[in-house]
């Protein structure tokens, strides 16, 4: 890269420091302007090392700074880098930009840090979404998810599988070049099998990626019921914090309340809703239309109903707008007398009794909710490799694409038919780490990150 660039690599606002990364050719001369040790110049001190100075120009004094040293291609993105790592507010920070930009410096596009450690070949694209998954982790699951995929463990698996296609193909391509020998019928059959391994490797790629969705996004989960059946208690209750308004008054959550819940390593985007009811004025009609709309966006509902009233018509209604997603019937209030009485039409249904107030049955449903996120098969701890859903387009058209060529070859098809195919699916299974890789799927990645990183 022969440009420079510069962020604040930490989020602004008030902190204990703040850092200013630069990154490129004129890294080191940057530093010679801009700080000012008690002896020698930035450009002459050790790679990876640590100098205590103030930073500023024209004798004026921004910050007391530390500044760190590192020298190519042993940095993050193979480039001279150097880090200023001032104390933490927004002022100084950005008088500290402000300057390095004054410098011939460009300010960094989002994400430009983490790709010049792509195209410079210190990461691979997998890698580098994995930098990016590793910030916005929010359980332990997703983080350990995220230093997997860092430390390669998808990169392994993919490249395996490409060095198998790439051997098939010398192979049939090794005929091509040789027309005048047809493939042995034991060839054909050993091909046939490596491609039935291959796409066997695909496939329980293929299966990670709804875990890999769940880790990453969160499992969208509606909370309905009529007015006052405990929505919003259970909401707090399983978040762990007052987030929604709690009161005995009918009809208090007029609007949708999202907030995202750790539960057993798994995340859930719990959504309060406004009890779904006749709505009187134009404030509750566009709350329940709200509360219907999250419904029906929702994977999984928990359909809370209060144990110490009668089933109701409201109740059933509510019910119907169910019928085509995992619900859960909460059955709330189990600490005061029940009147309760299912139809028998919901006997079928997964129903937990528990108390939002005192918390009896609230371990059972986190325990219900973990075991439905992953239908009680996946979702173990020790998950190597989930994919995301760029990698689960790019693999499904490569296992689309060797399941053609598996068919030319039983076939009998033509041999550059089935080369022409193997060379598609590589290029697609490519496309995961960024061996073969457009601007478009670069721009697609790298507009996700923020700016800094």
């Amino acid at each position: 890269m022969e440009d420079t660039i510069a962020a604040i690599s930490t989020p602004i606002g008030e902190g204990g420091i703040a850092i200013i990364r630069v990154s490129g050719p004129r890294a080191f001369d940057l530093a010679d302007k801009l700080f000012h040790p008690s002896r020698g110049r930035p450009s002459e001190f050790p790679s990876h090392t640590i100098h205590f100075g103030t930073a500023g120009t024209n004798g004026e004094v921004v910050d007391q700074v530390m500044l760190t040293v590192m020298r190519a291609p042993r940095t993050y993105t193979k480039e001279d880098t150097v880090e200023i790592n001032c104390h933490g507010g927004i002022l100084t920070a950005r008088k500290l930009l402000s300057l390095c930009l004054q410098n011939g410096v460009r300010l960094a596009e989002p994400g430009e840090f983490t790709k010049r450690a792509f195209l410079n070949g210190r990461i691979d694209l997998t890698q580098a979404e994995a930098v990016m998954d590793l910030i916005r982790a929010r359980t332990d699951r997703a983080h350990t998810l995220a230093v997997h995929e860092l430390e390669g463990h998808l990169s392994a698996k993919v490249n395996d599988l490409r060095e198998r296609l790439i051997t098939m193909l010398a192979h049939i391509e090794a005929h091509i070049d040789f027309p005048e020998e047809d493939i042995a019928p034991n060839t054909r059959d050993s091909l046939l099998r490596d491609m039935q391994t291959a796409l066997a490797l695909l496939q329980s790629l293929l299966a990670t990626a709804r875990e890999g969705k769940i880790l990453r996004e969160g499992i969208t989960t509606a909370i309905v019921g009529r007015p006052n059946v405990g929505k919003s208690s259970l909401f707090n209750a399983l978040l762990g914090q007052d987030r929604s308004i709690v009161t005995p008054v009918p009809g208090t959550t007029r609007d949708t309340v999202e907030e995202l819940a750790n539960i057993h390593g798994v995340p859930f985007r719990l959504i309060d809703t406004a009890g779904i009811r006749h709505a009187r004025g134009r404030i509750e009609t566009i709350g329940v239309r709200r509360t219907r709309n999250a419904l029906e966006h929702s994977e999984f509902v928990l359909h809370i109903l209060d144990t110490s009233r009668p089933f109701s018509h409201a109740d059933h209604e509510i019910a119907t707008h169910c019928t085509n997603k995992r619900a859960i019937l909460v059955l709330n209030k189990a600490d005061l007398p029940r009147r309760l009485r299912l139809p028998t039409e919901f006997t079928d249904y997964e129903a937990i009794p528990l108390s939002a107030t005192t918390g009896e049955g609230l371990p059972d449903l986190r325990q219900k909710l973990a075991q439905l996120a992953f239908s009680g098969a996946a979702g173990s701890s020790e998950t190597a490799v989930a994919i995301n859903e760029r990698h689960r387009l790019s693999l499904s058209s490569a296992y689309n694409l060797l399941t053609l060529c598996a068919n030319s070859m039983t076939n009998a098809d033509p041999i550059e038919v089935v080369s022409q195919q193997l060379r598609l699916a590589l290029d697609a299974i490519g496309e995961v780490t960024g061996k073969t890789v457009t601007d478009d799927i670069l721009e697609r990645v790298f507009s996700t990150f923020c700016i800094g990183k």
